[in-house]
């Protein structure tokens, strides 16, 4: 009769229990586990892979195995045939050197990069190659094979400049300054971008999400078929972790990002900041704030006689936008939200 196991063992018998599981072969020591939690009942088995140090889940296979003893067809082996440890490419010479053959006939390089290759077959079509030349082998040997010779499956990595700014580092201690000192007087700092236009409509938008059904949307992208276009403009508070978002429904100038900030200061802002004597924001150098722009310059001027606080303006260098706190602490969220949806102008 089952019962249910809510004891243990004493720790000497444990340590016994598990040395002597470790000189058991595969077969001997899953089928000494089963015996044990069958003994047991109920909550044997995660007990017994806890003391012996062995999986539930190879337990578990294990007791249809013990019923079927008299019978087993393994006896005299350790695994089922197939079983174990699979077998190294390199154990087999022709095998080894139609890889090769194959895998440098379709190799690319960079003149540039000697040490650079990359080839553009998956694992699955080199093994079903490799068989057609009578060296049949498995995916996941030939993927382990290319992950011994350093091959693995990348992206591209945007990490080049597309130029260089004379005062770089200058202008990040600067903003490392300017932070610090308003942080420590308590008034805000604010990351300020504008994020990709989106284009409203039933049109395809990468990602995947939890549906019943998928959604149906056109078969191509063509822009003339979307029902407009809106321009996220995002202001991400440092201080509190907090980001928000304005849509606009023209174009992305700098009146339209001024009155963004206007719009969540009076109604956002300033409730959290109700003593702020001057607020901090980040900006990339180009777009709608432009370090260069003389009309950002008069837009934010009238939008600091408004709301009665100045505005300091702490522009990162050029090429540097992605170092933006918003870009990395905010956006990402809002894309992964927006992934595999609509937009429409009912529900933007």
């Amino acid at each position: 009769m089952a019962f249910a196991f809510t004891g243990q063992y004493a720790p000497e018998i444990q340590v016994q229990m598990r040395a002597f599981y470790e000189t058991l072969s595969e077969k001997d020591g899953r089928r000494f586990a089963v015996l044990e939690a069958k003994r047991l009942g109920y909550g044997g088995i995660t007990y017994i892979a806890d003391v012996l140090g062995c999986s539930a889940r190879t337990i578990e296979r294990a007791w249809d195995e013990l019923e079927g003893l008299p019978d087993d067809p393994l006896v005299g082996r350790i695994r089922s045939p197939g079983g174990g440890r699979k077998k190294k490419i390199e154990s087999e010479p022709e095998l080894e050197l139609n890889l090769k053959s194959f895998v440098e006939a379709r190799t690319a390089g960079d003149p540039d990069r000697p040490e650079f290759a990359s080839i553009d077959f998956s694992p699955s079509f080199i093994s079903t190659q490799l068989g057609e030349m009578g060296t049949p082998v498995s995916p996941h040997v030939v993927r382990d094979w290319l992950a011994e010779n350093d091959f693995a499956l990348h992206k591209i990595a945007k990490v080049i400049a597309g130029g260089k700014s004379p005062f770089r580092n200058a202008q990040f201690e600067n903003i490392k300054d300017f932070k610090s000192q308003y942080f420590d007087a308590g008034n805000p700092v604010f990351s300020i971008d504008t994020k990709a236009k989106e284009r409203l409509g039933q049109l395809y938008r990468k990602g995947r999400v939890w549906t019943q059904q998928p959604y149906r949307a056109f078969d191509h992208d063509f822009p003339s078929w979307a029902k407009g276009l809106v321009i996220p403009h995002g202001i991400y508070d440092l201080l509190r972790n907090y980001g928000h978002i304005n849509l606009g429904l023209s174009h992305d100038t700098s009146l339209f990002a001024c009155d963004s900030f206007r719009w969540y200061w009076n109604r956002i802002g300033k409730r959290y900041y109700p003593h702020a004597t001057s607020i901090l924001w980040l900006c990339d150098c180009g777009g709608s704030n432009s370090a260069n722009q003389n009309l950002f310059k008069q837009d934010l001027q009238t939008l600091v006689n408004d709301i009665g606080v100045e505005i300091r303006i702490a522009h990162y260098p050029s090429y540097c936008s992605k170092y933006n706190p918003i870009e990395h602490l905010f956006f990402p969220h809002v894309g992964r939200a927006c992934q595999g949806k609509f937009r429409t102008p009912d529900i933007a």
